[in-house]
């Protein structure tokens, strides 16, 4: 397989492996809509051909004269119709988040200089269309549903004619390995998005050397993958490609709300998700072990616990794996149902798991293959391989092919290799200060080797902090441990230049509610039991208990609860969940004042 563009795709799976189903999507009625690979093959040729109708084009193939094209949408088989078209066009594909502010997308409109922009809905339409005045470039605005007053994509399919055809087949061929693919607004922690420019070769060179990855799965074509992580972030696009190249069908999830019954109904193979949306699937499985009752709460746990002791790569024993085996039977096959019954691996990046979630979904003849990357980097570095011996709890497993990583002195995690962006967009300035002279990529995480083999992230470089007494304080590995209580849903360390290290809880309301209904607080809104003397004396006891596990200056001394849960609209939560520390410290800074008070 030696394939140039990302394009390439749909015509290597048509000579190679065909698909009836090459997407999916529920459409009117319930009813799922599959794709040929036929009739995706026809859709991206008139779709490109309409849009060069339409003047679209790379224009003197410079990187600032391409044609930017921006979407905004769910993820859909339209999503990815449009992203081939645009690739065969010459132009460029600007994705951006369905979730981002007005200010946000009315920078990117404008810093990237878009023509088009394509949309899923509604909604999206009237945010698009609330910033027209202040967004001179963009020329039209189609959507994929259809809406009365829009512009309809289908409109364009139509535009192109035999012209166009031979001007397509022209611009397909003039497209080469190195040429720019699209540009990636990363949302960040701080300030204004940075362009990220990726090249049909950085992104494929991920895409190759990720695939040995995905054989030793075992998927193969004809087997099926769910999609819900946004197509907007390069982590679920860069495995799409994969997916695609591999001729595995792609089905989108109706929403986050329906994965459940879509696990169901599709049953994937292979699915990939963030960890946060794993901790919520955990948490409802064990809410539905508190239901039971008797000796099926009994069992329940009893297999949970058996899990919770698992390790990868050792043999604890006859007696241990006769249980593990019984609690499979009995408690962990039902799990596996829940995910559709044919899950063979779940892939899962953007942030730290929890370990005890490896553990008790490994134990179940689940397997989770925990990896790193940036956008920066197309974006993967480092994965767990579904090989046991390629995987250690805690890390971000061995570096993949063709990618090198070292550790600078202070710790911090750098890459070298096809995969390093092109820079950002318009922004000499910014790249010049993460790649340096001999092509090392700086990525601003801190990390170490376990057993020379495995990468660990330990922290990100621009968020451990000094308390007033000069000692350093790295937050995620500590909100991480914390995390493992049931009763700590999110969780954020602060104390720069303070005496100690102090933190801002938001509770698991579920779990917590039954707390108080086991231990006689008639509190039931989360503003009354945040306020209760007893819960606040309950968490000083949570908190304590893993406060054991850090050194004296790590620990957690004072705290304050919080009612409401953080999340992407109110801006807490970057796209990919990541905390947004600086407008979580500005948006929270009484609460702040208090702990240290």
């Amino acid at each position: 397989m030696n394939p140039t563009r990302l394009f390439d795709c749909i015509d290597w799976q048509l000579q190679n492996s065909p698909r009836e189903d090459m997407f999916a999507a529920k459409e009117e009625g319930g009813i799922w809509k599959k794709y040929s690979t036929k009739e995706v093959r026809s859709l991206v040729d008139r779709l490109s051909t309409g849009l060069l109708h339409l003047g679209i084009g790379p224009n003197d193939m410079t990187i600032e004269g391409r044609d930017k094209i921006a979407v905004l949408s769910n993820n859909r088989p339209e999503w990815m119709i449009l992203d081939f078209a645009v690739q065969q066009t010459g132009a460029v594909l600007t994705p951006i988040y369905p979730t981002i502010s007005v200010q946000e997308l009315e920078f990117i409109l404008n810093d990237a200089s878009i023509k088009l922009v394509f949309v899923s809905d509604q909604a999206l339409y009237e945010k698009v269309q609330s910033i027209r005045d202040k967004t001179p470039s963009v020329g039209a605005v189609y959507t994929f549903d259809y809406i009365q007053e829009a512009l309809y994509w289908k409109d364009i399919l139509n535009k192109g004619n035999e012209h166009d055809l031979a001007t397509l087949d022209r611009m397909k061929n003039s497209i080469q390995h190195d040429d720019l693919c699209t540009i990636l607004y990363t949302s960040g922690t701080t300030g204004f998005p940075k362009g990220v420019m990726l090249s049909h070769k950085n992104i494929l060179s991920n895409v190759m050397n990720v695939d040995e990855v995905f054989d030793a799965i075992g998927i193969k074509g004809g087997n099926k993958a769910l999609s819900f992580l946004p197509l907007n972030h390069i982590f679920e696009r860069m495995v799409t490609y994969i997916y695609l190249f591999k001729s595995i069908s792609i089905y989108y999830a109706e929403s986050l709300e329906k994965i459940g019954d879509n696990l169901k109904e599709v049953q994937p193979t292979v699915f990939s998700t963030v960890p946060r949306l794993l901790e919520k699937v955990y948490e409802r499985i064990i809410g539905k072990g508190q239901e039971l009752t008797g000796i099926k709460k009994k069992l329940f746990f009893w297999a949970v616990d058996i899990g919770s002791r698992y390790e990868v790569n050792r043999n604890q024993g006859w007696w241990y794996n006769l249980q593990l085996g019984l609690a499979n039977k009995l408690i962990f096959k039902k799990w596996r149902e829940g995910l559709g019954g044919q899950v063979k691996a779940i892939v899962t990046g953007a942030a730290a798991c929890q370990v005890r979630l490896l553990r008790v979904f490994t134990a179940g003849k689940i397997v989770i293959m925990e990896g790193y990357g940036l956008t920066e980097t197309s974006p993967v570095i480092s994965v767990n391989r579904f090989e046991e011996d390629g995987r250690c709890f805690g890390t971000v497993g061995p570096v993949i092919r063709n990618v090198e990583v070292k550790l600078a002195e202070d710790g911090e995690i750098c890459c070298k290799g096809d995969n390093v962006m092109m820079g950002y967009y318009k922004r000499p300035d910014l790249t010049a200060e993460c790649i340096d002279q001999d092509g090392w990529f700086h990525t601003g995480d801190i990390g170490v080797w376990v057993d020379n083999k495995f990468l660990k992230i330990t922290d990100r470089k621009k968020e451990i902090f000094k308390t007033s007494g000069g000692k350093y304080v790295a937050p995620q590995p500590i909100e991480n441990k914390m995390k493992e209580s049931s009763y700590i849903e999110q969780m954020m360390v602060v104390g720069a230049d303070r005496k100690f290290a102090g933190a801002l809880i938001v509770p698991s309301f579920t779990n917590l509610r039954e707390w108080c209904l086991q231990n006689g607080v008639s509190d039931s809104t989360p503003s009354d039991m945040i306020c209760n003397p007893k819960v606040i004396e309950f968490y000083k006891t949570e908190v304590e208990k893993y406060n054991q596990q850090f050194n004296h200056v790590e620990q957690v001394k004072k705290f304050e609860l919080l009612h409401t849960e953080w999340n992407i609209d109110g801006g807490e939560l970057t796209p990919t969940l990541k905390l947004k520390r600086k407008v979580i410290m500005e948006k929270y800074h009484d609460a702040i004042d208090r702990i240290y008070n």
